[in-house]
């Protein structure tokens, strides 16, 4: 019999919170059984699989940093918008490095409520692009860039690869700055391709 108050979102919301202290890679069935008080056999009464689970959080992950980053950027525009996105999203990544690796979790084939998940919080960074003219084709490859760019600098940053290089804050001040002056230049060619 399931164990009163627990159901499959409390078993993914204690989960969540077990990936950033151990990491999204690193959890285990046993682990979150442990976390909420019940024996690992007992968890498939609520959850079908470690695969199910990991969806579970990722999808979680997608909509909290989605809503995350769009509270940041509303009501701006530009590079005070961009400047919010950047800083949201750091802060976000530095503070739930578990769940952020579950934002990377491809959605299975047909999964749309995951794709929907994933779509919301590219979305943002969407709109964000939008205050530079991006739209299009445009929008999507400056997407990748800056998407690319962040991911880099703070999944380096939360392993602690910087080490003792100096004010980490500050270097990353440095690339938004970059990547705001790329999106005012950003153009494409007629071709498609990006001059």
């Amino acid at each position: 019999m399931p164990r009163g108050g627990l159901d499959p979102a409390a078993v993914v919301t204690a989960a969540a919170d077990l990936a950033d202290e151990v990491g999204f890679a690193g959890l285990t069935m046993g682990l979150v059984a442990g976390r909420i008080g019940v024996r690992t056999p007992s968890l498939y009464k609520h959850i079908d699989s470690l695969d199910a689970l990991k969806r579970g959080i990722s999808v979680r992950a997608k909509r909290e940093l989605g809503g995350t980053l769009a509270r940041a950027a509303v009501g701006r525009s530009g590079p005070e918008a961009f400047r919010a996105f950047a800083d949201a999203y750091r802060r976000w990544v530095l503070d739930h490095p578990g769940r952020y690796a579950a934002t990377a979790r491809v959605p299975a084939a047909g999964d749309e409520e995951d794709r929907r998940a994933g779509d919301d919080a590219l979305q943002v960074l969407l709109d964000v692009s939008a205050g530079f003219g991006l739209r299009g084709a445009d929008a999507i490859d400056a997407a990748r860039g800056v998407r690319s760019a962040m991911h880099g600098f703070v999944s380096l940053e939360a392993a602690g690869a910087f080490g003792h290089l100096g004010e980490t804050a500050r270097s990353y001040r440095c690339l938004v700055d970059a990547l705001i002056t790329a999106l005012h230049t950003y153009h494409s060619t007629p071709s498609g391709e990006p001059t």
